[in-house]
């Protein structure tokens, strides 16, 4: 049989790889951004959303940083609710019915 190695398996395929020149000629998609409407190429690796521009993602980057997100008072909140509702579990499931 065609295509079948000496001990009775099917041959595995190699890995296909795609070459640069494949890759070469395709441009990059434009967008429009959402926030001041400037055209711009969506590349592969570009950060924030791929619907605002490299200068509006940086901008909120910036003030995301300046703001800060006072995490702590939100995360010990989050803490507290957690426990209450282990706690609530707990006496549901393990309560005694009398």
């Amino acid at each position: 049989m065609a295509g079948r190695s000496g001990d009775g398996r099917t041959p595995r395929r190699a890995a296909k790889t795609v070459s640069r020149s494949y890759h070469e000629g395709v441009p990059f998609p434009i967008k429009v951004c959402v926030v001041c409407s400037e055209e711009f190429e969506l590349k592969p690796d570009k950060p924030g959303f791929a619907n605002r521009c490299p200068e509006c993602s940086a901008a909120d980057a910036e003030d995301a940083a300046k703001q800060g997100t006072g995490t702590s008072d939100v995360l010990g909140n989050v803490k507290e609710v957690t426990e209450a509702r282990k706690k609530a579990m707990r006496d549901l499931l393990y309560r005694k019915d009398s």
